[in-house]
């Protein structure tokens, strides 16, 4: 196989345009019966938003995303049942077949895989359907996520391993993992194009990482995990399209669960670093790339504690609401949590290449970026108590 920018360029075009087109029409769908079906999230006094908007723009991410895989291994099912002549293929289209035929193998006996992780994702979503239609306790959301969690966990032997051999520990941080992920993007989701973009920020750049950054144990980029994360990028852009300011609807916490839960997901079965390398520290790649929400969902559950509330009680005290107080536009407010985004997860693209002097140096990046932004919000807050 030949592996090129052209041909990873048709390898990314066919996983985010199909995605794309199907979750921009689905979410249409969607935002046209939201009313009808009972997904309308009314105004009040924690939110930004002051007119009723549909919700359910989930749903729309979930049918890009799944639709997309289902019609990818129906095609990748019949080339690999094809035989091509030479020469009867254009070179662009004949490297893709014979990728195609390459990794079909792989890529149906790995499916069963990929449809349990579709399946649970789709509980999640349902999950979230659920509350925001009629409302769930925290305590009900928490319980089912951490369920299906150790479910994957346990069940696929899916566990984060951080070069320690306590197999309870590692289950335990990955439960965690998965469940932090989970919340962290529905904690996020609080302004118009906010929690989905930074997680098509994400997931793209940790699709890019495993593109570039070989497998240690085939030295080849990882086709399925970034693959499944281009799929995912492209569903979350159709829904972006109608949830951009001023949104037409909300993701709910349908979107945010399916998206938080893949991303999880997929962080644990990458390989981001193997034990026989110097490159140890490339296993840091995903705390660089979801450093923001990761940053949001501590500092918001921190601000609560401090102040005697249950840190499961919504509010505005998330990054977005505390740089609008800021005098941040709610634009500006997204557009400097994407460059955030951005500017974290791009450190993550060099941690294969350098060794650990300068992976410490990226790290600090990372570090100052995030404290830039509470610095700032310390000296407004101290500003406006002393006038």
């Amino acid at each position: 196989m030949t592996w090129n920018p052209l041909v990873a360029f048709s390898l990314i075009a066919a996983a985010v345009i199909p995605s794309f087109l199907l979750s921009l029409i689905a979410t249409a769908v969607v935002r046209a019966n939201a009313r009808k079906w009972g997904l309308v999230d009314e105004p009040n006094d924690r939110k930004v938003h002051v007119t009723p908007t549909p919700l359910g723009g989930g749903i729309g991410i979930w049918v890009g995303l799944v639709g997309t895989l289902a019609l990818a291994q129906l095609a990748v099912w019949l080339i690999s049942r094809i035989e091509f002549g030479e020469g009867s293929l254009p070179p662009m289209l004949a490297s893709l077949v014979e990728m195609a035929q390459t990794h079909a193998g792989g890529f149906l006996h790995q499916s069963i895989k990929l449809w349990a992780l579709l399946a649970g994702a789709s509980i999640l979503m349902i999950i979230g359907l659920i509350d925001d239609r009629v409302g769930l306790s925290w305590k009900i959301r928490l319980a089912m996520q951490a369920t299906i969690a150790a479910f994957f966990v346990i069940g696929f032997d899916w566990k984060l391993s951080f070069y320690v051999d306590i197999v309870w520990l590692q289950y335990l941080v990955s439960i965690l993992w998965i469940v932090a992920m989970i919340n962290s993007f529905n904690m996020l989701d609080n302004m118009d194009g906010l929690s989905a973009g930074v997680a098509t920020i994400a997931a793209s750049i940790m699709a890019a990482v495993l593109l570039m950054a070989p497998d240690p144990s085939t030295a080849g980029p990882q086709l399925f995990t970034a693959g499944f994360l281009l799929v995912l990028t492209g569903a979350m852009l159709g829904f972006l399209w109608h949830n951009r300011p001023p949104a037409k609807i909300f993701m709910g916490d349908a979107g945010s669960y399916l998206i938080g839960f893949c991303i999880a997901i997929m962080t644990i079965v990458a390989t981001f670093a193997g034990y026989d390398e110097g490159a140890r520290h490339a296993v840091l790649a995903p705390l660089c790339i979801l450093a923001v929400p990761l940053f949001d969902l501590i500092t918001v559950i921190g601000i609560r504690l401090r102040e005697g509330r249950s840190p499961f009680q919504p509010d505005k005290s998330h990054v977005s609401h505390r740089l609008v107080e800021l005098g941040f536009t709610k634009t500006q407010a997204v557009l400097t949590i994407y460059l955030m985004t951005a500017t974290c997860g791009l450190g993550a693209v060099l941690l294969h290449r350098v060794d650990w002097i300068g992976a410490i140096v990226v790290l600090m990046m990372v570090f100052c970026v995030l404290a830039l932004i509470g610095v700032i919000e310390s000296t407004a807050r101290r500003s406006r108590k002393d006038s």
